[in-house]
């Protein structure tokens, strides 16, 4: 079994989260991709624009056509902050031997991982896959891997990635660029505007049916 689990606000989930998700399980042969709804998250400052329920539930909705996708509602119902930390040691304490678990993260989440809680401790209990952002070659320049991770990996020419000691890999994955972004979609939303194409149909039913994402009128 070989579980990728894709984290995020999903604030709403969108087609590019999808079509990411597809991508990466075809490209390093996953099993499944999983995601997991952030509950609370701990690097925003900001509240997501939708309760965790909701954005679970819009979650559920997008994968249900699909076998190689999945949800998990492990951070949503945990109490307080989500931390990548504690979703990863659930999931790698429950893995059977050969079992491969990967964490999947895009670009930015990634140049910050220095700053994650217990971040030496995760990089040891699963493999990372580093998605793209536009512009973003096959391969990430060394130069731009974070020193704190260079510090405890060495470069593997044959897998174009990075191991450390305890065999766990940083790989990279060039993405199909989709221009879709979830603050994009709620600012549509706010406007009135369509956001057809942009999410799944039963996602666009979920959130008009629930009124999210539209402002109030003002006074």
């Amino acid at each position: 079994m070989r579980l990728g689990l894709f984290g995020g606000t999903f604030d709403p989930i969108h087609c590019g989260h999808l079509r990411s998700a597809e991508e990466v399980r075809e490209a390093f042969a996953l099993d499944e991709v999983r995601f997991v709804p952030c509950g609370v998250p701990p690097h925003r400052s900001d509240r997501p624009g939708a309760a965790a329920r909701h954005r679970l539930e819009m979650v559920r909705l997008a994968v249900a056509g699909n076998p190689g996708l999945s949800v998990s509602d492990l951070e949503v119902t945990r109490p307080g902050a989500s931390y990548s930390i504690d979703t990863v040691r659930h999931f790698s304490g429950r893995l059977a031997p050969g079992d491969e678990l990967y964490l999947i993260l895009g670009l930015d989440a990634f140049l910050l991982i220095g700053s994650w809680k217990a971040w030496r401790e995760l990089l040891t209990l699963t493999h990372v896959i580093v998605t793209s952002r536009p512009g973003f070659g096959d391969t990430l320049p060394y130069d731009q891997i974070p020193v704190v991770v260079r510090e405890a990996f060495c470069y593997d020419s044959v897998r174009f990635g990075f191991r450390n000691e305890s065999g766990k890999e940083i790989l990279f994955k060039r993405l199909t660029d989709v221009s879709v972004s979830a603050s994009t979609i709620r600012e549509l939303l706010g406007k009135g505007k369509s956001i057809r194409e942009l999410v799944p149909s039963e996602v666009q039913r979920y959130v008009q049916d629930q009124h999210l994402y539209y402002e109030s009128p003002e006074c």
